[in-house]
């Protein structure tokens, strides 16, 4: 899951929504700083009603993922977005395929729910307006083995820049998917992407309720499409 479909249902309560989002900031800020729900979970009868929100919207990006990444629509819409991506791009152009697959159902799923009432994302970020940033980064580096000095700084852009308003448009889609290449080290899509993306957005808008179906595949068919995954 991506950020709205991770915090949609916690918008009245700032600090769990900004926990949902934690894992996902930490992804962008710095890749070195994990907190896992072994981190987590100590805070979660903390006297601070905010810290302890914080520390269970982490336990809920992690609950939430262990069953989305395994379910079986999940998997197969993933499995055929990456098909359909090695077919557009060359070989050879070292772009990870699965990983795309992988992160378009992600995102256009947060679109089809953000489409559904639009009025709902201005609440998500007049919510995430609401915290204390900085308490935020220092209540993760009490959970985490590593600490950060970037956090704060990134919840104050991803408020105010509202990305996830692109996701509705291929060119602007294109643009944040470039963003997530960089930071990936991999090579960035080429213009003609968008037609792609014109059809993924299709495919993820009809079949987006049964991707919050708990109907799982095996465990070691997910782990051989991920040993195939060397695109």
């Amino acid at each position: 899951m991506n950020y709205f479909a991770h915090g949609r249902s916690f918008i009245n309560d700032p600090y769990y929504l900004a926990g949902t989002a934690v894992p996902d900031w930490l992804v962008v800020v710095d890749r070195r700083v994990r907190v896992r729900p072994k981190h987590a979970e100590p805070f979660v009868a903390d006297e601070d009603p905010r810290l302890s929100a914080l520390a269970r919207g982490i336990l809920q990006h992690h609950a939430d993922d262990a069953w989305f990444h395994v379910s079986r629509a999940f998997y197969e819409l993933s499995t055929e977005l990456t098909a359909r991506i090695r077919a557009r791009l060359p070989a050879n152009g070292g772009f990870r395929a699965s990983f795309l697959g992988h992160i378009l159902v992600e995102l256009l799923l947060d679109d089809v729910l953000i489409a559904s009432d639009r009025a709902i994302l201005d609440e998500y970020y007049a919510a995430m307006g609401r915290i204390d940033r900085l308490f935020v980064e220092q209540s993760i580096n009490r959970m985490a083995p590593r600490s950060t000095d970037r956090l704060a700084w990134f919840i104050e852009r991803f408020s105010s820049e509202r990305f996830l308003s692109d996701y509705a448009d291929d060119e602007r889609l294109l643009f944040r998917l470039n963003q997530v290449m960089q930071r990936a080290r991999l090579p960035q899509l080429p213009p003609s992407f968008v037609d792609l993306l014109s059809e993924a957005r299709v495919l993820v808008r009809d079949d987006h309720e049964q991707l919050f179906t708990p109907d799982t595949v095996a465990p070691d068919t997910i782990a051989a499409k991920s040993d195939n995954a060397t695109r």
